[in-house]
């Protein structure tokens, strides 16, 4: 295992970092719907034009061809370039993308990869669903073989972006006879297709990035099966390995950025002693156990890169990470809300909305896979458990 950065990859650092600074967007980002959708893909394909569109891809797909730590440098410097951890093309970049690399057809990659890569189109994911959140392999929603085509009649729910998505990866059931894990498949579904209906839902950080998406009758050809029909289960373990591999490595590096932010607030602020904040002994202690658990964090992504990068596909470990990554930020987040007091409640074009990322830090132990998933996966496949 080797967690050290080579002169190569610390040269291959300062040129990413140079480009950013040189590139990010200026313009304030819109806080959800279309306008949001249309300036991620801008931004995206501003990336693809200067040559940093796909780090890790495939060079053969378009991408650049390099190993993963140079893509967890990427991240790394995205996250110091003050932009967000999750977009409207995350979902095509680091679940679609890889996904139908891994297992799609030749004729479904060379249509789509392009489109993902260039900033064309983005992506949302159709997993989810009311009755079949953790417990995914009970989904509902059906697809009928009608020919050349499935008729898909279902609903979906917490499916991010979806108003702003061209396409979805949609796990359907198409063997409603078959154990649940077994009559699964996994469909490119065209988002403008007749037949669906997305309803964004306004959450209680102010935004509405989630959707429901309904779908009545909605024809998509058998042709855009990924993988074989009813196997889709698979597949979509492959999906969200990627998801929990270096997928939160921007939100570390925000979380680090935000700790050094917090510390310098209680620097500043003072309490009801007068004295600065920072010198109450337990919000000292409280900070510094942050920035303790912010490294080690680092250090979990570090060792998980540096297994990944000897295989084909993600190992379990990437649950560990997420689990961490999402307990840590609740926590920063809370302890955020206990310096600042009421103060925490103002929200200026400065100053960073604490509350409502910590209102939106609770989801984060939901979305992606619940945090009793992750410790189910954690104990089975690589602690050795029995389930």
């Amino acid at each position: 295992m080797e967690l050290r950065f080579s002169a190569d990859e610390e040269a291959f650092r300062d040129k990413a970092r140079t480009w950013l600074a040189e590139n990010v967007p200026r313009e304030r980002r819109p806080h959800d719907g279309a306008a949001l959708g249309e300036f991620d893909r801008a931004w995206q394909r501003t990336q693809h034009e200067g040559g940093w569109a796909g780090v890790s891809w495939p060079q053969e797909y378009g991408g650049l061809g390099l190993p993963l730590v140079q893509q967890l440098i990427w991240y790394e410097e995205y996250a110091r370039a003050g932009l967000p951890d999750i977009d409207a093309c995350f979902v095509g970049l680091a679940h679609a993308g890889p996904t139908l690399m891994a297992r799609a057809t030749d004729a479904q990659r060379s249509f789509h990869l392009p489109k993902i890569l260039a900033g064309e189109v983005s992506w949302c994911q159709g997993f989810s669903e009311p009755q079949a959140g953790s417990d995914l392999a009970s989904l509902r929603t059906y697809a009928e073989r009608d020919g050349d085509d499935f008729v898909v009649s279902g609903q979906k729910i917490w499916t991010s972006y979806a108003d702003a998505a061209r396409y979805q990866e949609l796990l359907v059931r198409t063997d409603r006879e078959a154990p649940k894990h077994r009559g699964i498949s996994w469909l490119i579904c065209d988002m403008h297709s007749p037949g669906i209906t997305v309803r964004p839902i306004p959450t209680i950080d102010g935004s509405s990035h989630f959707c429901e998406v309904f779908y009545d009758e909605v024809r998509i050809p058998v042709d855009n099966v990924v993988g074989d029909i009813n196997d889709g289960w698979s597949v979509a373990m492959s999906t969200l390995s990627f998801e929990r591999g270096t997928a939160f490595t921007v939100g570390q590096v925000q979380l680090a950025e935000l700790t050094e932010q917090l510390a310098a607030l209680a620097r500043e602020r003072t309490g009801s002693d007068g004295r600065p904040l920072i010198a109450d002994d337990e919000i000292a202690h409280a900070i510094a156990t942050m920035r303790a658990e912010v490294a080690a964090l680092r250090a979990m992504t570090y060792a998980t890169v540096s297994r990944n990068a000897h295989r084909d596909l993600p190992g379990p470990e990437g649950s560990m990470v997420k689990l961490y990554f999402s307990e840590v930020r609740q926590r920063l987040y809370r302890l955020a809300i206990d310096v600042l007091g009421d103060d925490a409640l103002t929200r200026t074009d400065d100053d960073r909305p604490w509350v409502d990322e910590y209102l939106l830090s609770l989801s984060y132990s939901i979305g992606g896979g619940t945090s009793e998933i992750q410790r189910n996966i954690i104990g089975e496949r690589v602690l050795g458990l029995p389930r």
